[in-house]
């Protein structure tokens, strides 16, 4: 099986997700461990000299002013995990925890938390052996780190609590001493600060919007696509994406629509059949399709570059610095997830503004008037309601998204006696953009089925592009040959929007 190196610096999104399924396993560097002992080193060297250092030997949060004497230190963070695992809500996906588990490991691997090497190997051991904790999902506040569902991670490293194992059948619960027993692995025994580096990052909101962004960047191309299927369908102009025009206003999110819907279009003879026309434009979700998809695209790149930086960054607190001028432990503010709950702010509206230039399109298409096809495209007008209530069902989906579009940053809560008194929320933003996608997958495949069947009734050849993504999704929607129940087929084609290597399509 292919390795993904734990260092702290180099890790991808994909590899991280590759790992988090099964499909990789990952391996610690040896350079990591040697930063992490040379950090911990100086953790131990505190502890013996009684210096007093905020999250080594004091309480926490509003209680860091409380000395804790030498004896109760390992107490000290097995309290904080066990008072810490208070989350609630629906379960974490098993798949999503060992996610949230590489991106821990990784955090902890850069060497600057204090943590010894062979916690982060038994995190390893966990996420290779496909042995996720069981988190329930919601308690994080996007500051201070992701606190309630990272100590109910951080239970699984001390032999407490539930997890769910992966095996070839699928995931089975076990708890969690039981199952480390089984694969020959022994719980830590916590020192001096660990408990506090494991819970005190990122780890969850850098799940939930890596997730995110995986669904987004491939829902931008079928945005493109289905837009592009659905310009065909109504037999509309291609005058606005001739690249001239977006290269007057070089937006590079712009060009990318533009040049990949001109590619899609490629060969098309309903360019041709313009050639006589008396259609002067097209409305705006057609011809303003790369000045709305573009700027999505934009907050893609800039989601994936700030992404990528955290994924691979040190966000727990106090921080430990070590070289040959001395060493010094820094209380900061990393863990605090801002730009990661502001992302996912956008990519919310993104997701809303996505589907709601998609429903107008298949708005055309169903319409006489533009479509120039039967209304709803029925066989038998009227005894048949053809496809009126996909357009609906979009319009539903539109309605979900636009209760998600409002900005989690806005609802900060001040906790711990006004300690710690702006918080992010990040861990619910990130989450609700990544329902976000998935609705938009839907509104996507009922505008796809739409223009398909739309498509499948003109006399003229769409473009290229069009063509192999038409021959895709009459894979899981059959013609239309009078009313019949869609649930299934559209479903199965934004599950598939969601999963299939688009190469497979396109080539």
């Amino acid at each position: 099986m292919a390795t993904v190196l734990i260092d702290g610096q180099t890790l991808t999104i994909e590899s991280a997700y590759s790992a988090s399924i099964g499909q990789t396993q990952l391996v610690l560097c040896d350079q990591a461990i040697d930063r992490m002992s040379q950090s911990r080193q100086v953790v131990e060297e505190i502890v013996n000299s009684n210096q007093v250092v905020y999250g080594i030997n004091t309480g926490f949060g509003a209680m860091s002013s409380v000395k804790i004497d030498e004896t109760e230190l390992a107490k000290l963070q097995t309290n904080l995990i066990r008072s810490h695992a208070c989350g609630v809500g629906e379960n974490m996906d098993p798949e999503h925890v060992l996610l949230m588990m590489v991106y821990r490991a990784n955090s902890l691997s850069k060497g600057v938390s204090g943590i010894r090497p062979e916690v982060v190997k038994l995190l390893i051991d966990m996420i290779n052996l496909g042995i996720a904790p069981i988190i329930p999902r919601i308690g994080s506040l996007g500051a201070s780190g992701d606190l309630a569902p990272l100590s109910h991670m951080a239970l699984g490293l001390i032999g407490e609590g539930s997890c769910l194992v992966r095996d070839k059948s699928g995931w089975k619960e076990y708890l969690t001493s039981e199952a480390l027993i089984e694969n020959n692995l022994k719980p830590v025994k916590l020192q001096a600060k660990e408990g506090l580096s494991l819970i005190n990052g990122t780890s969850q909101m850098c799940t939930y919007l890596s997730l995110t962004l995986l669904n987004l960047e491939r829902l931008l191309l079928f945005a493109d696509a289905s837009a592009a299927c659905s310009l065909e369908a109504i037999r509309g102009s291609h005058s606005p994406f001739d690249p001239r025009i977006h290269n007057s206003r070089p937006q590079r999110g712009q060009l990318i629509s533009a040049s990949r819907i001109t590619g899609l279009l490629q060969d098309s003879q309903v360019k041709l059949s313009h050639e006589d026309c008396d259609r002067v434009q097209d409305a705006y979700c057609f011809r303003c399709v790369p000045q709305v998809h573009g700027p999505v695209i934009d907050i893609a790149i800039e989601t994936r570059r700030l992404l990528e930086i955290e994924i691979n960054s040190a966000t727990d607190n106090p921080l430990v610095f070590y070289g040959e001028n001395g060493s010094e432990i820094i209380s900061g503010g990393n863990f605090h997830g801002q730009n990661l709950a502001l992302a996912s702010d956008s990519i919310a509206v993104a997701c809303h503004e996505l589907a709601s230039i998609a429903e107008r399109r298949i708005n055309q298409i169903l319409d006489p008037n533009w479509g120039g096809q039967s209304a709803f495209l029925a066989i038998d007008e009227g005894l048949e309601s053809g496809y009126m209530i996909v357009q609906y069902v979009a319009a539903a989906c539109i309605a979900e998204l636009h209760l998600l579009s409002n900005p989690v940053t806005t609802s900060n809560v001040p906790v711990s006696m006004g300690k710690e008194d702006h918080v992010s929320m990040g861990a619910t933003g990130t989450f609700r953009s990544l329902k976000s996608t998935t609705l938009l997958s839907q509104v996507i495949a009922n505008e796809l089925v739409c223009s398909i069947e739309s498509l499948d009734r003109l006399e003229i050849q769409p473009g290229n592009g069009v063509v192999k993504l038409k021959n895709w999704v009459r894979k899981f929607v059959a013609p239309f040959a009078g009313d019949r129940v869609m649930s299934h087929e559209s479903q199965s084609l934004a599950n598939s929007i969601l999963s299939v290597d688009p190469h497979d399509i396109f080539g």
